[in-house]
């Protein structure tokens, strides 16, 4: 083994640098410099982070963490950037406290300055179940359409913001739809095709079903499935349906029924917000039905 260390290296005649003597099926190692460039880049990522260690919050402390000579603080500056925001806000924010929702979208001026920040504050609290545009998604209610389980003028909107559906608010609107596993097999299954054919206009009025859909679903959902009865019954004639409505879904909803929750934002949202959002969400169905024409 000396006798091979005191051999000199062989030298590649492409290159004219020295191998190392690794091979890896005919491909040898080259014995080149470490480039420059990595080294400088190591350099100066190594000086960088020593400054900014020593000027910059940067390393735990127990409980706490070194301050920096600089003393920036992101959370002081997040609050300070917040209150400065809402220092714009108020003043003309505590308008839409006023439960005159006419007057309030008949106002071009405040509405073309308040409706960025209803925006945000959508997508800030909303869009995660009812998507960034309001187009909804499985199991939550599209707001972009005609279609409205509760009704869509704003002062209803905005007493469903504050009260919430099916939750713990004391003054919440309850909506349910019961299971009808009572049903047999064979009935539910008919019920289902009929139900999922509605929506394309296949579904027989006068089958045994159809009849069984008047005297057992009517009440909520309309003789012909057209909801809109403002009690949290959907359309199901709206291809945004809620659960889906092809036969397999409709087979589980009448299996398990169905209870979305929707939260109360009362206490959480100020009463100004909510006004806000109300008159935000009730122009997304406006803006959808301009749309269509």
């Amino acid at each position: 083994m000396s006798a091979h260390r005191d051999q000199p290296p062989e030298v590649d005649p492409v290159t004219g640098y020295d191998t190392t003597g690794h091979d890896w099926n005919g491909i040898k190692e080259l014995n080149t410099p470490f480039p420059r460039i990595v080294i400088w880049a190591l350099v100066i990522t190594f000086v960088y982070s020593v400054i900014a260690w020593v000027l910059l919050p940067a390393f735990p402390w127990g409980r706490d963490y070194t301050r920096g000579l600089l003393g920036l603080d992101q959370r002081e500056l997040a609050v300070e950037q917040f209150r400065k925001m809402d220092a714009v806000r108020q003043d003309w924010l505590p308008r839409f406290a006023d439960a005159d929702y006419a007057a309030l979208a008949g106002d071009e001026a405040l509405m073309a300055q308040a409706m960025p920040a209803a925006a945000r504050l959508f997508q800030d609290n909303c869009a995660a179940c009812h998507g960034a545009t309001g187009d909804g998604g499985p199991g939550f209610p599209v707001l972009s359409d005609g279609y409205w389980l509760w009704g869509g003028d704003p002062e209803t909107i905005a007493e469903t913001l504050r009260y919430g559906i099916n939750a713990t608010h004391p003054d919440t609107r309850i909506a349910e739809m019961p299971s009808f596993n009572w049903m047999s097999r064979e009935e539910r299954a008919a019920m289902a095709s009929h139900v999922a054919g509605m929506l394309d206009g296949r579904s027989d009025p006068d089958s045994a079903a159809g009849v069984s859909f008047v005297e057992n679903c009517a009440a909520c959902h309309g003789e012909a499935g057209e909801g809109g009865l403002d009690i949290g019954a959907p359309s199901l004639i709206d291809e945004a349906v809620i659960y889906g409505q092809d036969r397999a879904s409709v087979m589980r909803t009448l299996f398990d029924g169905r209870a979305g929750v929707m939260p109360a934002w009362e206490g959480r949202l100020s009463e100004a917000e909510i006004g806000l959002l109300a008159l935000y969400v009730s122009g997304l169905s406006r803006a959808d039905a301009e749309d269509a024409q």
